[in-house]
């Protein structure tokens, strides 16, 4: 039976069309899944089911009979419940208080108040269905971002949603946590809920989803069903090519010095950390989540402050206490959270390409609106970001199209020595390729490049060197043909 149906569904943002007549039908009791490249449609189509966005034209049909979407409200009404990436909770409020913000449940007349009691009974029950035995009154601030994303599931539930709408939930969790959360998925499934999900981690659609449509420039390619779909064609699919080589490794002779620490220590570490990075290669730093890798390179991007201990940037040592310092020495920090940290959502690309070194585009004492466009339009085509509109809100970019945007900040700047942390969180395998092989041509054009990652295979994949790092230590230094996932789990756990 059909739970949703969406029929020749049309947008448009400033003349440009994104949404090509898109049809698309939700079975109840699946896990559906929306596949494509950022920029795909995706997240337009989530924003018109939500009421995040109005639809252009076309009809959208939820249990047989046509409904309106114009406002959050009415998808929830309806029993649609969004989980976005970042999460739609607020810290300071406990497990209940989050779950039932916006329907709390009352005491009744002739006083009408909150009844905690019945919040706190019916937030255990949601929370124990989800398998967590959590205290309705912990604050979420406390929890894990495992346990924060069930809470979200929890909302939802107690909204009666039928439909709940996932896009890319374990892009921040760690293996254990992401396991937990497929399970749940699985376990609500089988009782007869319905999933819509994005996600570019090809691996766990092919675990929990039942049938995938995959999008291409905002038109519908196909529908297909994930039992009889490979990982290698759902690839084809998404980018309408194979992609043979998903690493695109390129291997340059090792050149000067580029970035290298002396004793190096943090505040509240109880080591000092070595290391040298070379022109010529790439080095990757790996270890599990909090052994103190993203720490140090804001340490030495002058982001955290820092005990003691010296940088030198090919040959010379710099004195960096501030992120402007770092700046000034030809360092570049693309950050784990784009969002958050490397862009200014709701300024333009031109903004956002030109602000770390607005000095370039000035004459005569005053920015050059001119001088910003020209840079602006060349970054957008040489690094292909699409849409190719410069005065388009970074907001409205897809995630793969933002970190070119980042990416492009800092080439701006002339850096020699670029530090990328996490480069491909949240975007798609198409994406991937093209910002590895934007990291390939820095170096081939001699910068120095250091990559922090979580995905073992994209350390394995693209670095010459890899630095393995446990407690905020250095644990394993090994040369490429030396790296395999076992010898770097044994470093990153202490061995």
């Amino acid at each position: 039976m059909k739970l949703l149906e969406m029929n020749n569904i049309n947008k448009s943002f400033s003349g440009v069309q994104v949404l090509h007549s898109i049809n698309l039908g939700i079975q109840k009791g699946e896990v559906h899944v929306l596949l494509g490249e950022n920029g795909a449609g995706k997240s337009t189509i989530i924003k018109i089911l939500t009421g995040a966005y109005s639809k252009d034209t076309g009809d959208i049909q939820w249990e047989g009979k046509s409904v309106n979407i114009n406002q959050p409200r009415d998808a929830i009404n309806i029993g649609i419940a969004t989980i976005y990436q970042e999460l739609n909770l607020i810290p300071q409020l406990s497990v209940m208080e989050n779950i039932f913000l916006g329907h709390e449940p009352k005491t009744g007349k002739p006083f009408s108040f909150l009844n905690r009691s019945k919040m706190r009974e019916k937030a255990k029950s949601l929370m124990e269905r989800l398998g967590q035995k959590v205290s309705p009154d912990e604050l979420v601030e406390n929890l894990g971002v495992g346990q924060q994303q069930l809470v979200e599931i929890a909302k939802a539930l107690s909204l009666d949603a039928k439909l709940i709408i996932m896009d890319e939930p374990t892009a921040s969790l760690s293996g254990q946590e992401a396991e937990q959360l497929l399970g749940t998925i699985e376990k609500l499934r089988e009782e007869g809920m319905t999933f819509v999900y994005i996600s570019h981690r090809l691996e766990e659609i092919k675990r929990i989803g039942n049938r995938i449509t995959v999008l291409r420039d905002g038109a519908k390619i196909t529908t297909v069903d994930v039992k009889t779909t490979s990982i290698d064609q759902m690839i084809e699919l998404m980018v309408g090519r194979s992609l043979d080589n998903k690493y695109p490794k390129k291997t340059f002779e090792r050149g000067k010095e580029g970035l290298k620490i002396e004793n190096l220590k943090l505040k509240d570490s109880p080591h000092t950390i070595n290391l040298t990075a070379y022109q010529g290669e790439i080095l990757g730093i790996s270890g599990l989540v909090g052994a103190g890798r993203t720490e140090l390179m804001r340490g030495v991007f002058g982001a955290d402050s820092i005990d003691s201990g010296k940088v030198f940037v090919f040959g010379e040592q710099k004195i960096i206490e501030t992120p402007q310092d770092a700046i000034n020495a030809g360092i570049a920090f693309i950050t784990e959270n784009r969002k958050e940290e490397g862009l200014f959502l709701d300024q333009s690309l031109i903004f956002n390409k030109t602000i770390a070194k607005l000095k370039k585009v000035k004459e005569r004492g005053l920015i050059s609106y001119t001088k910003q466009k020209e840079i602006a339009n060349q970054y957008v085509k040489d690094l292909k970001i699409r849409p190719n509109n410069i005065n388009l809100m970074s907001r409205n970019l897809s995630g793969g199209n933002q970190q070119k945007v980042v990416i492009a900040k800092w080439l701006f700047t002339g850096a020699k020595v670029f530090i990328f942390d996490e480069p491909t969180r949240g975007i798609d395998v198409g994406a991937k390729v093209e910002v590895y092989n934007l990291i390939n041509k820095l170096v081939e054009e001699g910068a120095c490049v250091i990559i922090i990652s979580s995905e073992l295979p994209e350390i394995l994949g693209m670095c010459d060197r890899i630095l393995v790092m446990h407690e905020g230590r250095i644990t394993g230094n090994l040369m490429r043909n030396e790296a395999n996932q076992e010898v770097i789990m044994k470093a990153a756990t202490g061995g």
